[in-house]
């Protein structure tokens, strides 16, 4: 009982420290005390902790996790405001510092050097850390009801495979686009960051297994491919393919990275959605 409820402190603890050094680097950069404000969205989070101690004793829910959702909206703000004045203010980092330099490196924690660093570097770094941390805070929170220790390890190594994708796509395709698509590349980023606090790909494996010798619809028998097709075509891989292209074909940016990423978002889809027409097919045939 003690080690869920140390897990869960700590889990949202990280949470909000995280949060915290993006609105520190949001004041800092708009060179305006009120953005503090924003910690503001943190009192969700400290009352979810407060709820789930006390009536769950700190365990999550099976399908949704309203400590991660909870989280994001805490610290994607924050990435918005920085991501959207980096586009505006590119030509100041002709002076700023690099985080791969000698200096930076002895000296990483010095709080001037710390704040000269690169806008590009601090944000990369923000989205680095916020996806790592919500593939460890998954791991770290206690096991909601209802879900084994199997499907845990399926759902985690699946944050891991779909953090790469999403972060690849924020840090190739940002540097390369006008200001006039950074707002719809941030809303499909965000868009995507919703597989995180839900989980219905993974935990239905079970119920899946169950109801195979049942007269239930296709839909029913097969869930988890189902929802694992839903997730790829219209929360990460089909959005994804939809802006590459758009950079490709409208605003006539091309390059070796974008093409190779574009055509395997293409993959992906087309995939997928052979499997849903070969799993319609089988259960037919039966």
């Amino acid at each position: 009982m003690l080690l869920k409820f140390l897990c869960a402190l700590i889990t949202r603890a990280l949470f909000i420290l995280i949060s915290l050094i993006g609105v520190w680097r949001v004041t800092w950069v708009k060179n305006n005390k009120l953005y503090w404000f924003l910690t503001i969205l943190y009192l969700p989070l400290v009352i979810e902790l407060i709820l789930t101690l006390r009536r769950r004793k700190g365990k999550d829910y099976k399908w949704f996790s309203p400590a991660i959702f909870l989280f994001l909206i805490s610290i994607i703000p924050t990435i918005w405001i920085l991501e959207l004045h980096h586009q505006q203010n590119r030509s100041s980092d002709a002076k700023c510092a690099k985080l791969d330099s000698s200096e930076i490196f002895k000296v990483c924690f010095n709080y001037k050097i710390l704040s000269s660093v690169c806008a590009n570097d601090w944000i990369l770094a923000l989205h680095q850390i916020l996806l790592i941390l919500l593939i460890v805070g998954k791991w770290l929170m206690p096991i909601g009801v209802g879900v084994t220790r199997d499907e845990l390890s399926q759902l985690l190594l699946i944050f891991v495979g779909t953090a790469a994708d999403i972060l690849e796509f924020t840090s190739e395709t940002l540097s390369d686009v006008n200001p006039q698509l950074v707002y719809i590349i941030l809303a499909v980023w965000t868009w995507s960051m919703l597989q995180f606090p839900f989980h219905l790909s993974v935990v239905n494996s079970r119920d899946d297994d169950e109801c195979e010798n049942q007269g239930d619809s296709v839909l029913t028998k097969h869930r988890t491919d189902f929802w694992t097709v839903v997730e790829t075509l219209f929360i990460q891989d089909g959005p994804f393919l939809v802006v590459r292209l758009t950079v490709m074909i409208h605003y006539a940016i091309v390059h070796q990275m974008l093409v190779f990423f574009a055509i395997k978002n293409f993959l992906v889809v087309t995939l997928n959605i052979y499997r849903m027409w070969v799993i319609f097919q089988d259960y037919r045939s039966i």
